[in-house]
């Protein structure tokens, strides 16, 4: 039978242990609460990539366009009747304007290509997290059966070995008389 002494560590532990269970509750549904903040700034931020990739794209794409103009307005007839009179149809003004414009549209979908990437990465990244959290989870679960499990295996063999001992002090002392 356990003494009171042993009655009342149990309980102080058994407190402790309530204790910082309520704690760790107090903390958990507190990040809980924070999970739509962060999923909000998750959103922001790919709304924000997002837009900002189109932003560049229309601004890259603006500014070359008037590169284009300006160089075709200026340059597009005196090259022609260059062209005209010396040049193939691959050395044409008009000809060079297409091929840029197509090289920068290839670079503006890159980027936009890019930028869907990095948000894939990101995507995979938190799933492998998430994955990872569950299987910490999972793993301390066993553990922390593993651990009862061995402090009641302890707690067994103490008890019969004490339950033996008065048993076996009395067969040992009365085996040397």
């Amino acid at each position: 039978m356990a003494s009171n002494k042993e009655v009342k560590n149990i309980e102080t532990i058994n407190i402790a242990l309530d204790e910082t269970k309520s704690t760790v509750k107090k903390t958990t549904d507190e990040a809980l609460k924070e999970i739509p903040r962060f999923t909000k700034a998750v959103n922001e931020y790919q709304e924000e990539t997002i837009q900002a990739s189109k932003d560049i794209a229309d601004s890259f794409l603006d500014s070359q366009k008037e590169v284009i103009h300006s160089l075709q307005s200026l340059w597009v007839p005196y090259i022609e009747n260059v062209q005209n009179s010396y040049l193939s149809y691959w050395g044409s003004p008009k000809r060079f304007t297409e091929n840029y414009a197509r090289a920068v549209s290839n670079i503006t979908d890159s980027t936009i290509v890019a930028t869907r990437l990095a948000n894939n990465d990101i995507f995979a990244t938190m799933e492998a997290v998430k994955t990872s959290v569950q299987h910490a989870r999972d793993n301390a679960k066993e553990f922390s059966r593993l651990n009862a499990n061995i402090a009641n295996t302890f707690e067994n063999v103490a008890k019969d070995s004490l339950r033996d001992f008065p048993t076996r002090e009395v067969q040992t002392h009365s085996g040397r008389q």
